[in-house]
């Protein structure tokens, strides 16, 4: 039996549109879906009253977004799963056995303008298979993949994901490859920018050898390539997906730590998620999802 396509929902519009992602995806995957819905154990260990009233309210909302499942995608099989506790660890369990989780971006923001993607970032850290991040809003006239690479064996897999759904879908790919300016000491001791040439030399390399074959292997695909200097790789990363279907990054690149399981490039972008956006993972990625 093919693995399902998790989606968490709270009743919110970017958990919604989570739900209306999903279920498109595995209607064209031809992938069951599970809706699962997770209720905070500080509701539920005042009484037993207490209990029943959290469980109830938390079936009917299940059972809301399988009749609207079922009659946006009826070919789509789709099952619901109460759990209790924390949604991340929830999902976190859940995405062993899954092909992707998916979840909502929050509607509402911090003081700074930022979506409130918490839940969003726990699952994605703990994940075992790929995670899109949903924002609410329509998409219409939107097209096209957008994925970061920066030479690290996660961003190449991210690429070949990438590349996949742009092919399938007949879509234009665009591979962004992007670096912040030089310290300004490093600026003063070399005046005559040598080493900034050098630095725009490697990159260019980077990015070049990140869609090697990609040809060969999608011949109708086009292939953009973009190397995007002195700029915050995931300020490249939202500005160049503002107009895309979907972004592609990895959980983590080349520049943090290695125990770090989401690295400061996908933290930066899932705080202001331009469009629905995949986080691959590099241990277990599933190719059906």
């Amino acid at each position: 039996m093919s693995k399902p396509i998790v989606v968490g929902i709270n009743g919110s519009p970017g958990s919604e549109a989570a739900l209306s992602w999903a279920l498109d995806r595995a209607a064209r995957r031809e992938l069951p879906v599970l809706i699962m819905h997770a209720t905070d154990d500080r509701w539920i260990t005042r009484d037993a009253q207490n209990r029943e009233v959290v469980r109830e309210a938390g079936l009917a909302l299940l059972q809301e977004a399988e009749t609207s499942a079922r009659e946006q995608s009826a070919g789509v099989a789709v099952e619901t799963q109460l759990r209790h506790g924390s949604a991340a660890a929830a999902l976190r369990e859940a995405s062993a056995g899954a092909a992707m989780v998916v979840v909502g971006v929050h509607n509402k923001h911090w003081l700074d303008g930022g979506p409130l993607t918490d839940r969003a970032l726990q699952v994605v850290s703990a994940s075992d298979c790929p995670v899109a991040v949903i924002p609410p809003g329509p998409r219409n006239g939107h097209t096209g993949v957008v994925v970061g690479v920066d030479g690290s064996e996660e961003s190449l897999q991210a690429v070949i994901l990438a590349a996949a759904e742009a092919d399938r879908a007949g879509e234009e790919l665009t591979v962004v490859h992007a670096f912040p300016s030089a310290d300004r000491w490093v600026k003063d001791t070399m005046p005559d920018g040598r080493l900034t040439e050098t630095v725009i030399e490697e990159d260019r390399i980077v990015l070049s050898e990140s869609v090697a074959g990609l040809t060969n292997k999608y011949p109708d695909l086009v292939v953009h390539q973009e190397l995007e200097t002195y700029k915050e790789p995931a300020k490249a990363l939202v500005d160049a997906a503002a107009k895309a279907r979907l972004l592609v990054i990895g959980s983590r690149g080349r520049g943090g730590f290695s125990r770090l399981v989401l690295g400061s490039t996908a933290h930066a972008v899932l705080l202001n998620v331009p469009c629905p956006t995949i986080v691959t993972r590099l241990e277990k990625v599933k190719h059906n999802g």
